[in-house]
């Protein structure tokens, strides 16, 4: 009976402790960073502001104990925001045992370092045994029940096996992954181009501009991913182009709100102070630097950057990408 400690009891933390609560088989453990918030979760078993409805099982232990959480437990799981995880994983140095594997659920790069989650990971808590899940999974879909398929991806094969057989489910699929590196780096992208695609929401552009967009948007993605070590091939997976989907055309993904606020004239430092995180925000900073140091030819990350911080307007970033010279068709 594997105990899962569950770090972070935001939305995605507390629909996985929901989904692996029901399992008999499973100990789970819930760990919020302020004890007001683990006893409101334990009080009402509900996740109000962000899982309305959800019933937390009585079976998942919430605790705003760093020792409680993670005493005996079998794996971690990280569900913190990037902008958020180093200075939450040094809670946890006294208590880290190297050899406890970590699933990160955490989409993002760090601004200062351009480091990946589980970088953060093995150099904050010397825990090197990593698997990061991530695909097309809104926290309120699969809270729920919703059909979902993830991917588990880490380079210990096995470990990826061992996130497989225990998370998947009748409703929650997961596939395994080797890469890493590309399934980190599309699910910090798919962020930045959410905010684009709430931009041509936005502005009313319809389903032409859209289409063209996440169409050019994922060739930015895997030119991206492959110049810092990625493999082609996994953007056009779950972590790449699925997620993509998902985040860009549901109504549930806080970067697409973000573009589309964007477009109605809303300024940066009212997105900023929500209290959701909208990880493409900071994720379009680490990026541009990245771009502009490889010399990389993706307009539509550089343009979602200028919008942010350079004061470009949505529109005039549209018109500078439709005023580009036209040329031959490139899928990588």
């Amino acid at each position: 009976m594997p105990t899962l400690a569950i770090l972070g009891s935001g939305g995605w933390g507390t629909a996985l402790a929901v989904v692996l609560g029901q399992r008999p088989e499973h100990r789970v453990r819930l760990w919020s960073y302020r004890g007001d918030v683990a006893d409101r979760l334990n009080r009402l078993r509900e996740n109000t502001h962000q899982l309305a409805g959800v019933r937390i099982p009585d079976a998942v232990d919430i605790t705003a104990s760093v020792e409680d959480a993670t005493r005996g437990a079998d794996v971690w799981i990280t569900a913190v925001p990037t902008a958020y995880l180093r200075s939450t994983l040094k809670l946890f140095h006294r208590v880290a045992e190297p050899g406890t594997p970590v699933v990160s659920l955490t989409k993002g790069i760090e601004i200062e370092t351009f480091r990946r989650p589980s970088e953060i990971i093995r150099r904050e808590l010397g825990m090197h045994r990593v698997v990061v899940l991530s695909g097309p999974s809104h926290a309120e879909e699969v809270a729920r029940g919703g059909p979902t398929s993830l991917v588990a991806a880490s380079d210990d094969s096995g470990l990826a096996a061992w996130v497989q057989l225990h998370f998947g489910s009748d409703r929650l699929r997961v596939y395994t992954n080797s890469d890493l590196i590309g399934v980190e780096l599309a699910g910090a992208l798919k962020n930045v181009l959410a905010i684009a695609a709430g931009i041509c929401d936005g502005l009313e552009f319809g389903d032409n501009a859209k289409a063209a967009l996440l169409t050019r948007g994922l060739v930015e993605m895997q030119r991206f991913g492959v110049t810092h070590g990625a493999d082609p091939a996994t953007f056009h997976g779950l972590a790449g182009i699925g997620d993509l989907m998902t985040t860009c055309f549901s109504p549930h993904g806080r970067n697409r709100r973000v573009g589309e606020r964007l477009a109605r004239g809303e300024k940066l430092d009212a997105l900023l102070a929500g209290p959701q995180v909208a990880e493409g925000i900071f994720t379009a900073k680490s990026v541009y630097e990245r771009l502009t140091r490889a010399d990389l030819d993706a307009p539509i990350l550089q343009g979602v950057y200028r919008v942010l911080y350079e004061g470009q307007s949505p529109r005039e970033a549209v018109d500078d990408l439709l005023g580009r010279p036209q040329r031959g068709e490139s899928t990588c």
